[in-house]
């Protein structure tokens, strides 16, 4: 009896110590798995939450309704700016018959252009500068046009004459701001299309590089409808350069270019292989940056600041709400009814002249406000400063690149999409010392969330192009290196 039964308990214990070896791999499986489901919802999550980009949408800025059926015309189209006497002698008509308000005695460049220093600015713009040579250096580089949304798009491109072997093209497409232009890369395109010639490395990065014109300023048509602003340009710019054959791209800006450029990473960021920008629009508000700068000039390393980022912020309501009220009465005219200063300018060389050059005096640097030449000529000469406003004044363009203002400044800003979407792809900032507001790494992470590089530039203002062309070079080849190395 006792072998019959033994076997049968046996079996029933082995039974019993498989099921609970079961149970016990149950409790280890169930839950790793739960949590590995768990962990990959999360991580789905987070993607989700990364993708999240700018709508592209689509738009019409042309003349009157679009015609549904109307194809495009998605030919590019060589360009030359060209002049005639009739354009020269109107010029020189205008100048001959200004009028001047004397200046206060010991005024400088507070109350804005010191009208003393205008007259000799316009007496060498009559005299001496020479439209017809100018434009000749301004078509020194290949200008195209091409028909996007309805309006024409102006563009230069710019392909490196030389490249080593081996060596991939990099295109780079780079955005002005008001009140400068397209001209303002003059002097930094040859250092990145041959930047071994100028002793910027060993040709290991080179560039092509496609800079067009804002719609609405300069050669580039301006919009014929409302509401065009940084997203419309940053789709505009998208399609011009899928149309150019390039799938993915490097961008670069500043002023309303970084704007442009940082919708363009938010909006297509498998197009953009990197944004570079040195100007970062960032709203200070919310408490932890509340306590950020009550704080940060006593205890910077607990807020996340450095010590330049200190001697660059502070004092505090100096640097960043006095001297920007100070230099910001332009914005408020132009975000609310620019038409109405622009007719004049558009009327009066002489007052389109002293409106746009007083900001290169005080955004260059912040000290020339004491300067009775507002330090003008320290930085440019007067025949680069006179042709960025000879391309405002040829093309009348002074008060539809204004309305850009009001276009994209007329709605709440902590509604804009620069703050309501991040920036994934790799991001380059080059902080220049002079440049109207200072965003430390810290704040710029907030909108940027993949920033590779992060420079103090020595020396520079807002204008980096124009005025230190080397220094934003060497900054844009040291960016791009490394996200070539990722």
């Amino acid at each position: 009896m006792w072998q019959e039964v033994l076997p049968n308990a046996w079996e029933s214990i082995l039974s019993r110590i498989r099921s609970f070896q079961y149970s016990q791999k149950n409790a280890v499986l169930v839950p790793a798995a739960a949590l590995g489901v768990g962990g990959m919802v999360v991580c789905w999550l987070m993607s989700r939450r990364k993708v999240k980009r700018l709508e592209v949408g689509d738009g019409w800025w042309g003349s009157g309704e679009r015609a549904l059926r109307e194809k495009e015309d998605e030919r590019i189209r060589p360009f030359r700016i060209e002049t005639s006497d009739k354009e020269i002698e109107d010029l020189h008509r205008r100048l001959d018959q200004a009028r001047y308000a004397p200046p206060l005695e010991g005024a400088a460049f507070h109350y804005g252009f010191n009208s003393d220093y205008l007259q000799k600015v316009m007496a060498y713009w009559r005299n001496q500068f020479d439209w017809r040579k100018q434009v000749e250096i301004l078509n020194k580089y290949p200008h195209f046009h091409t028909t996007i949304e309805g309006i024409d798009i102006h563009f230069i491109h710019v392909k490196p004459p030389y490249v080593p072997h081996g060596r991939a093209v990099q295109p780079i497409l780079m955005v002005h701001g008001w009140p400068g232009s397209f001209y303002e890369f003059y002097k930094i395109i040859p250092l990145l299309t041959e930047p071994a010639r100028y002793g910027l490395g060993d040709g290991d990065v080179v560039f092509e590089v496609i800079c067009p014109s804002i719609p609405g300023y300069g050669f580039s048509e301006a919009p014929h409808q409302k509401g065009f602003d940084t997203c419309a340009t940053a789709r505009i710019f998208h399609k011009l350069m899928k149309r150019l054959g390039f799938k993915e791209y490097y961008v670069q800006g500043g002023d309303w270019g970084s704007s442009i450029t940082t919708n363009m990473a938010q909006m297509l960021p498998e197009s953009v292989k990197g944004v570079h920008v040195n100007l970062v629009f960032i709203t200070i508000r919310g408490f932890k940056k509340l306590i950020q700068v009550m704080l940060g000039a006593y205890v910077p390393w607990l807020m996340g600041f450095t010590r330049e980022d200190v001697r660059r912020m502070y004092p505090f309501m100096q640097k960043n709400v006095y001297d920007i009220l100070r230099e910001s009465g332009y914005l408020h005219i132009q975000a609310t009814k620019p038409d109405t200063a622009g007719c004049g300018l558009n009327d009066s060389p002489v007052g389109l002249a002293a409106y746009i050059l007083e900001k290169f005096s005080t955004w260059t640097d912040k000290s020339f406000l004491h300067r009775d030449d507002g330090g003008l000529e320290r930085k440019y000469s007067l025949d680069e400063l006179l042709t960025n406003v000879m391309i405002y004044w040829v093309t009348s363009s002074i008060a539809s690149s204004m309305r850009y203002y009001k276009e994209n400044l007329s709605r709440d800003p902590s509604l804009s999409d620069n703050t309501r979407f991040g920036v994934y792809v790799p991001a380059g900032i080059a902080a220049f010392p002079e440049e109207i507001t200072h965003v430390p790494r810290c704040w710029a992470k907030t909108i940027f969330k993949n920033i590779v590089s992060y420079s103090y530039m020595p020396r520079g203002g807002h204008f980096a192009a124009f005025e230190e062309p080397k220094l934003l070079a060497q900054d844009i080849i040291h960016f791009v290196r490394r996200v070539e190395q990722l």
